[in-house]
């Protein structure tokens, strides 16, 4: 028996559970893949799929409606794969530990993949509806959107037989977002050299942060452990001799970062002024970020004296300065749209490895000029400490229509069933009508979905009811779209 049962529809959270048994983090969707292959052999439905790993399986267009224009559902099949520091969940192989509680599904100890996976239950339980009424319908399933939109870019949009789109990808019920930023990821790299000395290893961890969606949560305040860990270092140098053995920070670039480790080597005679320093500096944050991050915590944890190859002290002061100067969060708000967010950056990640770091950031903005002068500030000021900058996931913002028939059409239909107007935004995020607008003619798109909270991190939550409602919502704008 699953443990999604008996939520209602029961098909749209039999197809979510179906989903969260299978590995979907980015990079690794091959199992849903196939499993979407499978889906559209066994339905009897024709099927594309391409070396990127995306899939599109067609419908034709149910009595009445055989020859209505076609509708295009979208939405992609991995997720964000963050965790508790302490969970030992293996996302290459371990099922998602589904709960349900009141009105809430999540998963234990880990994100949950309601961004997407709910996209994928939706167009599943469509297309195994034989009560639904709609017009010929194109089920895209996209690969790595997390990483950068890779699937939508790879492609070939020529299969598709429509040209409106309704996207599957957004987080409030009653929302419709109608545009959407632009992003490229900046990463410096930076060399550097090592001694090996003999000291007192101190692992320090900075833990308990919100974390969250570096768009839908980057003007919220909260903090960022990365960015946390170069102040608890920079400080540090005034108070404590230490070497740095490696850092870690961060698990996604586009998830604000929730830990961060940094394994120290010190005097064994310094222990207890590192610790003092540390529960100060634990202190001072938590008064900072009162109301924002009320379960941050520093841990020291000491092992044995031995010798350790430690970064020299030259990479070291530079390491340093890029982890205090690297900008997090808002640059810009919108001009035009109050309260809305145009420019910002997320530090996501950060790594050591024997002979590099590398901080990678997640730039966002709604003007390609924005994004590019941040772009800018990044690999100057990797460039001023003799680093380079890799760039990769650039995709373009989409702006909204002035007119757009599909909006219209959906607004008329929310009303009628809900007796109230939907709300129209653009959004911080990037959304892959941006790519497909830039390759299919007469595009005209709309992005929906249901509630959820805290996606892109281990307290992701998705409404049961909301999710029932926008698939009610759904099948009944398929109607309508004759």
């Amino acid at each position: 028996m699953g443990i999604l049962d008996s939520l209602q529809p029961q098909k749209v959270f039999y197809y979510f559970e179906e989903l969260s048994k299978l590995p979907h983090g980015s990079g690794n969707t091959g199992a849903v893949t196939e499993y979407l292959k499978a889906f559209a052999s066994s339905h009897s439905l024709r099927c594309h799929s391409d070396e990127a790993g995306n899939v599109v399986i067609f419908a034709d267009g149910t009595e009445g409606y055989e020859s209505s224009p076609a509708v295009i559902l979208q939405g992609h099949m991995d997720m964000v794969c963050v965790k508790w520091a302490e969970s030992q969940h293996d996302f290459t192989k371990d099922p998602l530990a589904l709960a349900a509680e009141g009105d809430e599904i999540y998963a234990r100890d880990t994100s949950l993949g309601g961004d997407d996976g709910i996209a994928v239950a939706y167009m599943l339980a469509i297309l195994d509806d034989p009560s639904a009424v709609h017009p010929p319908l194109d089920c895209v399933f996209t690969t790595d959107e997390e990483t950068g939109l890779i699937g939508a870019g790879a492609l070939d949009t020529s299969v598709l037989r429509g040209n409106r789109m309704i996207n599957l990808d957004s987080e409030a019920e009653g929302v419709f977002t109608c545009g959407c930023a632009g992003g490229v990821r900046v990463s410096t790299i930076l060399p550097i050299s090592r001694d090996r000395i003999k000291g007192l290893p101190v692992v320090v961890s900075m833990d308990g942060l919100l974390g969250g969606h570096s768009a839908s949560m980057i003007a919220t305040g909260r903090a960022s452990a990365n960015k946390l860990m170069g102040r608890y270092l920079h400080a540090l140098q005034d108070t404590v001799p230490f070497s740095l053995e490696h850092i870690s920070g961060g698990e996604k670039d586009n998830a604000i970062a929730a830990s961060a480790k940094a394994h120290l080597v010190i005097d064994e005679d310094d222990y207890a002024s590192l610790d003092r320093f540390t529960r100060s500096f634990e202190a001072e944050i938590r008064s900072e970020y009162a109301g924002i991050e009320p379960s941050f915590s520093v841990t020291t944890v000491k092992g044995d004296i031995h010798r350790i190859s430690v970064i020299d002290p030259a990479s070291l002061d530079k390491l340093i300065f890029v982890l205090l100067m690297t900008p997090y969060g808002v640059r810009e708000l919108d001009g035009l749209v109050k309260g809305a967010v145009k420019t910002s950056s997320n530090p996501g990640i950060v790594r050591t490895t024997e002979t590099e770091f590398i901080c990678a950031n997640l730039v966002r903005s709604s003007e390609e000029s924005g994004k590019a002068a941040l772009r800018q500030e990044i690999e100057a000021l990797g460039a001023h400490v003799g680093g380079k900058t890799r760039l990769s996931g650039n995709y373009p913002g989409w702006p909204m229509k002035k007119t757009s028939p599909l909006r219209d059409k959906m607004q008329q239909v929310y009303l009628d069933l809900y007796g109230k107007e939907p709300v129209l935004e653009t959004v911080h995020g990037g959304i892959e009508c941006g790519l497909f607008s830039g390759k299919i003619a007469g595009f005209d798109a709309v992005s929906i979905g249901p509630d959820m909270k805290d996606i892109h991190s281990y307290n992701e939550r998705l409404s049961v009811s909301s999710s029932a409602r926008v698939y009610e919502y759904l099948l009944k704008l398929l109607a309508e779209l004759k």
